[in-house]
């Protein structure tokens, strides 16, 4: 056993038993290491704790139905910006984005009418319709991020609509089977651990109703295992390597429903909502993406880690807990993806000699200024960069990728989606250049209409 893994197990552990919690489950996925998972406590009576044992996931749920729907739009089933009304008929708010829906910014009411959390009489899919006209707007829409149930429901009652099944078919069609996440269904199997409500004042734990989610299931249904949802975690942070046929969705697509669309709290801005993902800044240019789950007698947390030193390829950890009251639960795969960096970074390859820049690009490299800033460009891994002088390093570079006779778009980090266009002397030299229209010079210059 290596220190590392000495260290994620005495996390695991006093997380178990500081919290209370009857059984956890975690597992951490990397692209440079073998799957590593761990159990400790009782699934309950007559049942065996170990890698295969199911827990429900709650509203981790909501990240596969967001794939789901990127999914219909990028096979051109549905635009983010249509309203849900012009592919669901619907009684009320069906003037609500998708857009909006998916991020939770629509101001729709958080659960579907009347008390689903006191008398667990979850509605199917035509009461869930029937009754929406009794659920209100709390928000105006665009207002706030405001975390809804009903609309995550209604998204999944799109995708079934628009693939022609339903939602769990589409989800095994689309994601399960594509990801060979063979352990996570819409069911419990009969490895699926027992949820506990543990007592506050007691060491007693009771068991909490089974209870089936009907037409609110694409917001929190699922069970699954810890490995299952590290690697789905893995892949919402890092598409390219758990996924490089891009089966499931294309990098570029992740990278859109990162982008964060609100922040939960407007004081603290601590937490960000993309399309149906959490974000969570830890520091240095590092951010955890996924989502947290809770349903009686579960709690779940499965997060990716992008950036930073020492973060490795497809880094995921999820964390598996069968109480409903153990907030510890939430914590723990932050902790286990910082102590996996800290303690067992990825390893460094060393740099080797690459090619020389095109002849047609050597006369961009070097130092230009622009706005009266300086900014270096620079030829690396095969494309022309930049970026700010002072910039400090661990700042992502604009990327340029050629478009036509010295004409470059901006695909990445500054200025993204912006034009670079060269502009040439008699001898060939680049005299000029117009980045998003702002002239960049060898030497700071005024603003002169020259």
């Amino acid at each position: 056993m290596t220190g590392a893994v000495r260290r994620y197990e005495r996390l695991v552990r006093q997380a178990q038993a500081d919290a209370r919690i009857p059984a956890l489950s975690v597992a951490l996925h990397r692209a440079d290491r073998p799957l590593w998972t761990f159990q400790v406590g009782t699934a309950g009576p007559d049942r065996t704790l170990d890698a295969g044992t199911q827990f429900r996931i709650g509203s981790i749920t909501k990240t596969f139905t967001a794939v789901l729907v990127l999914q219909c739009r990028d096979d051109g089933l549905v635009d983010l910006d249509d309203p849900i009304g012009r592919h669901l008929d619907l009684p009320a708010h069906g003037e609500l984005p998708v857009r909006r829906l998916l991020s939770h910014t629509a101001g729709i009411q958080r659960e579907p009418y009347g008390d689903v959390w006191d008398t667990l009489e979850v509605p199917d899919a035509d009461r869930l319709v029937a009754e929406l006209a009794r659920a209100e707007r709390v928000l105006p829409p665009a207002r706030r991020f405001h975390y809804s149930n009903l609309g995550v429901a209604l998204l999944g009652a799109l995708v079934g609509r628009l693939r022609g099944g339903t939602w769990a078919e589409v989800l095994h069609d689309r994601i399960l089977a594509p990801l060979e996440l063979r352990d996570t269904t819409v069911l419990p199997t009969d490895r699926a651990a027992v949820g506990y409500l543990v007592e506050p004042y007691s060491d007693h734990a009771r068991p909490e109703p089974s209870t089936d989610f009907g037409a609110v299931g694409p917001a929190a249904q699922l069970w699954s295992t810890a490995a299952d949802l590290a690697r789905w975690a893995a892949f919402l942070a890092d598409p390219a390597t758990v996924d490089p046929a891009g089966a499931v969705l294309v990098p570029a697509i992740l990278d859109e429903m990162r982008w964060p669309l609100a922040v939960t709290d407007e004081t603290l801005w601590t937490v960000g909502f993309g399309l149906g993902l959490i974000l969570v800044p830890q520091g240095d240019r590092v951010v955890h993406v996924g989502h947290d789950g809770a349903m009686p007698g579960f709690l779940a947390g499965a997060y990716g880690r992008r950036g930073g030193a020492g973060t490795p390829a497809a880094l995921g950890a999820a964390v598996l807990g069968s109480s409903g009251t153990a907030d510890a639960v939430f914590e723990l795969p932050h902790r286990l993806l910082a102590a996996a960096v800290e303690h067992d970074p990825a390893d460094l390859a060393p740099w080797v000699p690459g090619a020389p820049a095109p002849a047609a690009y050597q006369p961009v490299l070097g130092r230009w200024w622009g706005e009266g800033f300086e900014y270096v460009f620079f030829w690396r891994a095969g494309a022309l960069r930049a970026r700010g002088a002072a910039d400090p390093p661990g700042r992502p570079p604009a990327v340029f990728h050629p478009i036509g006779p010295d004409l470059f778009r901006t695909v990445s980090g500054r200025e993204t989606g912006e034009l670079l266009r060269l502009t040439r002397g008699p001898d060939g030299e680049v005299i000029r250049m117009h980045w998003a229209t702002y002239r960049f010079t060898r030497t700071q210059e005024i603003f002169d209409a020259r």
